[in-house]
């Protein structure tokens, strides 16, 4: 086999180098074509060049079997093994789908530690009412407000007590001092506080024709008041609103916002401090 492979080569040698080895080319100048591609051989090409120096017959050397090696045979027997999955494919799917499986554990773990930091979510994401029972009853307060623009010809009417509907101002304090006592049944996660104080003002200001609200309310428990004192100042504008609404549609209500609360845990807050 060894000297069937080393005349092998010597004849590939022999072909690709034609101009180098002149008196051995002649030797096989009968069996081997004049001219070659020294760039461009084939398997098929290589395959009749090795069937013309040996022939199909046994070597004189001993060898049996075919001269000729088919390398298209080798390569679709390479190309099949590749394509061919492993037999315990099944077991690397399966190492696959545990890795994914503990990936999403410790991912739905992670999301359930984030959401428990959230006292308004439940462990599933979805909304609840916070649990304050452990909390401590204190004195808590807020402060709150808004602004209702008039525009000048509704602002006389109003000054001027000429509302078809009536007092514009007295009746959006009355409703405001509702609102603020209705606001957990407007409002779905606030609690139901007992107010012990609810203080709602209007005053009409002239120098851009509007009404300024002011709202206070007042409690001793475990939540705060804030919600309610917003509350109360919104009811009132939208009572104004309506109060004035056949006079004018381009009333608006602008700047509800917290201005000031006390106690609880946080304690003192102010807006601008």
């Amino acid at each position: 086999k060894e000297k069937m492979f080393s005349r092998l080569r010597h004849a590939v040698f022999l072909r690709r180098f034609p101009a180098v080895n002149a008196p051995m080319k002649r030797a096989f100048s009968s069996k081997i074509q004049d001219e070659i591609d020294p760039q461009m051989m084939n398997i098929d090409e290589l395959n009749q060049e090795m069937k013309s120096i040996f022939g199909e017959k046994p070597s004189p050397d001993g060898f049996s079997g075919p001269a000729t090696m088919d390398f298209s045979e080798l390569k679709s027997k390479v190309e099949s093994l590749k394509s061919t999955k492993p037999e315990n494919s099944d077991l690397l799917s399966h190492i696959e789908y545990q890795k994914s499986t503990h990936s999403s554990k410790e991912l739905a773990s992670k999301v359930a530690s984030d959401l428990s930091k959230l006292t308004h979510v439940g462990i599933s994401g979805e909304a609840q009412m916070v649990d304050v029972s452990s909390k401590d009853n204190t004195k808590r307060t807020a402060l709150a407000c808004c602004k209702v623009f008039l525009g000048k010809r509704v602002f006389d009417l109003v000054l001027a007590n000429q509302m078809g509907k009536g007092d514009v101002l007295g009746v959006a304090k009355i409703a405001g001092i509702n609102g603020a006592k209705q606001t957990s049944s407007l409002i779905p996660l606030c609690h139901n506080i007992a107010l012990t104080h609810v203080r709602v003002d209007l005053r009409l200001n002239p120098e851009d024709f509007s009404v300024d609200i002011e709202g206070e309310a007042s409690c001793t428990g475990k939540t705060g008041v804030e919600m309610e004192a917003m509350t109360a100042v919104s009811v009132a504008g939208l009572t104004v609103y309506d109060m004035c609404k056949a006079a004018s549609k381009d009333i608006s209500i602008t700047d509800v916002r917290l201005e000031r609360k006390t106690g609880g845990k946080s304690g003192y807050w102010s807006r601008g401090e």
